[in-house]
């Protein structure tokens, strides 16, 4: 909560940390800070996600990554560490599009990424910022 409640004075504060590339810094920091195999999945769900939705903009939510449509996260990469869990997660906020009849997932495990995930992440996202 302390991070959360940094990143809300952040945004409310005008300068670089406000903006696309100041979120950006600020989430290769985060990423950077990872213990591995956290960071290397980091750095590449970063990579698909810039690729498949380029008009999310990252930013750090709840001391994550996260990636946000006119200010509203969409998506976000927890690591394993934070919580102490065995796997780390990459999951969707409810401003996603994911919506599929009465009920739909909207958090992945993730111990790895193959190219079989990346591409279903890809998909994912698309649909999320369609």
């Amino acid at each position: 909560m302390k991070e959360r409640i940094q990143e809300l004075k952040a945004a409310a504060r005008p300068g670089p940390g406000a903006d696309k590339a100041g979120g950006e810094s600020a989430v290769l920091a985060k990423i950077a800070e990872m213990p591995e195999p956290d960071r290397t999945m980091c750095k590449r769900l970063h990579a698909i996600i810039k690729a498949s939705a380029p008009a999310l903009s990252p930013r750090l939510w709840y001391g994550m990554p996260a990636y946000a449509k006119d200010g509203k996260v969409v998506c976000f990469f927890q690591t394993a560490q934070k919580f102490n869990t065995r796997y780390a997660t990459f999951g969707f906020s409810d401003k996603a599009n994911l919506d599929e009849g009465a009920m739909w997932p909207t958090a992945f495990a993730l111990k790895g990424l193959t190219a079989a995930e990346e591409a279903r992440i890809a998909a994912l996202v698309k649909k999320a910022v369609s």
